[in-house]
Order: structure tokens, then sequence, then C-alpha cells
């Protein structure tokens, strides 16, 4: 059997904010397996356990930048240690900097934006002098771009902490903006059903196999339990299927929505800063009994 360490359910227990011993007895249960542990406490405990697939883990800031004709457009995400110098004048200069290059130069990946050339020097070397004169880490994280099939319309929330490009084809201009309010607020994962990963399906239905089971659901509606908790899942994770957040009967759908628009959405990006890292933890009484400890050392 494997081993069951305090840092293993720690570490589910700030996935999920289940109970430690739920935790444990999750993490035998999977024989130390992380995801099916996860998947286990989901099944006990609900929807509540899968709380840090939204967790926001680390400071920074989005950008959007678009060309003149606005066809192309660019979402980029640009990370540092605090919240702090995510309001730094320089460090959001850097970031829009950072975001017309992609428009204007298209490059391939982070690599290469850092070699385009930027100010005096190139990105890499505006980084660098960046981080010496704030004296904190700064990387430049991922960046998407788009060449729009119609329009594009663009949304930045919350201190820049949340980025929406959303490509869109007819409609109007209003149309277009709270559609990228929308996704902004809502979050989804794909346009579609044919945009979610299989794994993530499966999971689903697994899930909802196992609590049909332990409600004592006949065997013969399992399936179709099944079938039905998926197709709920799809709704809210697509964005065709998700209610539209300003939907005045609460029910219009953004398929539905965009079908009275004749309408349709080519593709989005929606980038949440610091979304899937981790976030530094700074305990200042840890801190000091080390430093304290460390003297007491040397002094012995």
């Amino acid at each position: 059997m494997a081993e069951i360490t305090a840092s293993m359910v720690k570490e589910l227990r700030e996935r999920t904010d289940a109970p430690m011993m739920e935790c444990k007895r999750a993490l035998t249960e999977a024989s130390g397996d992380m995801d099916k542990a996860e998947e286990i406490l989901r099944v006990k405990l609900g929807s509540k356990a899968s709380k840090a697939a939204s967790r926001i883990t680390a400071e920074g800031m989005v950008a959007i930048a678009r060309s003149s004709d606005g066809k192309s457009g660019s979402l980029i995400e640009i990370n540092c240690e605090t919240d702090f110098v995510a309001k730094n004048d320089e460090f959001v200069k850097l970031a829009n900097d950072c975001a017309s290059l992609v428009v204007d130069r298209a490059p391939a990946d982070v690599v290469s934006l850092a070699a385009l050339p930027l100010g005096e020097g190139t990105v890499e070397s505006t980084r660098t002098a960046l981080v010496g004169k704030i004296g904190e880490n700064i990387s430049v994280r991922r960046f998407v771009r788009l060449e729009a099939q119609g329009k594009l319309a663009a949304y930045i929330h919350g201190g820049a902490k949340i980025g929406v490009l959303v490509d869109y084809i007819g409609g109007d201009e209003q149309m277009g903006k709270d559609l990228a309010m929308h996704i902004a607020a809502a979050k989804p994962k794909s346009l579609d059903a044919s945009g979610v990963a299989a794994e993530l399906i499966d999971s689903e239905r697994r899930i909802a196999i196992e609590k049909a089971r332990e409600a004592g659901k006949p065997e013969t509606m399992i399936e179709k339990i099944a079938d039905g908790s998926v197709q709920k899942f799809l709704n809210e994770v697509t964005l065709l299927g998700q209610v539209f957040v300003k939907a005045e009967d609460g029910k219009q759908t953004v398929a539905q929505l965009l079908k009275a628009k004749s309408a349709s959405v080519a593709g989005f990006a929606l980038y949440v800063v610091g979304e899937g890292l981790a976030k530094r933890s700074n305990d200042f009484a840890a801190e000091v009994a080390a430093q304290a400890a460390q003297a007491a050392a040397k002094a012995n």
C-alpha cells in the first residue's frame, strides 16, 4: 500500500477544501493517486471538492492589444511575485508593449517574443533590467494571437486579472462586448462540447455513476442519470451551452442569443492571472524562527 504522507493530505486539502481525515481516507482508498482521490471526494462531498480549479494562485496582469484595422488581437499574461508590483507603471508598460509586439510581429512562442526588439534592447533585456530595478522576479507566461474571421471584442476585468478576446461573426458591437463580459464572468472551458477533453467528460460520468449508486438508484437508471449529469456539465463549461449572464428570463443560453442575433462565435481566448500556478506563501513567524535558528547555529 502506498504511504500517505502529511504533505499529500495537505495538497489534497488545498485542492478540495475537504476535511483532513476525509482527504486521508480518500488518498488511502486511491492508493495515493491524487486525481483519483479528488474524484472520490467529489462523489462524497459534491462540487465544493473541485474549488481549486478556479483558485487564482499568482500575481501579475493581462494585457490586450489590437491591430489598427481591428482584425488581429493579442492577449498576454505577465507574472510577478506581488500584487504591488503588478500595479507598477513600468510593469504595466512592459505588459502592454509585449501585447503590441505580439499583434505586430506574430512571434511563435514566448522564447521568440523575448528576442524581439523593445526600447534600447530586446524584450528579454528590458525584462531583466526591470527585475534588477524592482527586485522581484517577472516572467512572460503566455500569450495568444487571434486573426478574426469576423470582428474582435475585448474585455479586461478585475484590475487586469481577467482578460478576454472573442471573435464573433454577425451581430453588433454591443453583442460582442456582452459576449466578452459573459466569458469573463462564466469562464467557459471551450466553445462547445467538441473542445472539452474526453478525460473530463469520462471523469464526470464516473462521478455521476458512483453518486447514483451511493444514492441507491436502480441499475437500469444509472446510465440515463449519468447521461443527464454529463450534459449538465457540458452546458456549464461550454460557451454555447451556458445561460447568458444578461438573459432577462434567466434561461436564454448563449447559443439562443446568437441565433436570435443571426450571429456566431468563431473562437475566444480567456486568461485568468495565475490560473494553475502555485502562489508563494510567506509565513513571517516561520521566517523569523528560521533566521533565529540559523543565527544560533552560527554562534555555536
